[in-house]
Parts: structure tokens; sequence; C-alpha cells
């Protein structure tokens, strides 16, 4: 019933930024974050926000990424800075209403 549309993945040069967005189709209420799944690797949290507003980062990326969520736009976003090539991955929005929700993934490539 929830769909979960990203943008904003492409192609930036080593400590770039790029800002991910995840619009879904209707309002969720629960927890939203992005995970990544590199090439032969597992997927892997990246960061998660609840309702009330909490967040939590991987430790690979504190001090970098900032997640955020605007609920009045039912849109989820992902704010990274100082990019590294270790971060190229697909990254997947997701989302829980009832049961959680995966978007299709945005590639970014960090690369020189």
């Amino acid at each position: 019933q929830v769909q979960l549309v990203e943008s904003g993945g492409g192609l930036v040069q080593p400590g770039g930024s790029l800002r991910l967005s995840c619009i879904a189709s209707g309002s969720i209420f629960g927890t939203m974050g992005w995970y990544r799944q590199a090439p032969g690797k597992q997927r892997e949290l990246v960061a998660i926000i609840t309702n009330g507003g909490t967040t939590n980062y991987a430790d690979s990326v504190k001090g970098r990424f900032t997640i955020s969520r605007d609920n009045a736009k039912n849109t989820v976003y992902l704010q990274m800075t100082s990019l590294k090539p270790d971060d190229t991955a697909v990254y997947y929005c997701y989302g829980v209403v009832s049961s959680p929700y995966w978007g299709q993934g945005t590639q970014v490539t960090v690369s020189s």
C-alpha cells in the first residue's frame, strides 16, 4: 500500500556532498531511515529516525551524515557530507507503518 521513492543519488568526488530524499505515498508514523548495500556486502543500517525525532547512525557515518524528516511532506532526507569512496552503495529508503516498506534504491558513487 505504501510506496517509497528515493532521489538524489549520483556521482560525487571524495569530500563532496549529496542530499538524498525519500517521499512516501502516505503518512508514516513510525520509524524511517536509510540503509545501504555495496556490491558483495550485506545491506547495512546507515541512519534511522523515529516519529519523535530520535536518531541513530552507523559508526561509519557519524559526524558526516544527518537524517531528518518532514512529516507534513511525508519525506525523509539524508544529508551526506565528507563523502568517502567507501560510501559507494545503493541507498534504500525504509519506513514503517504497520509493517516495513522499502524503496527501490538510489545509487551513490563516490569516486575521483
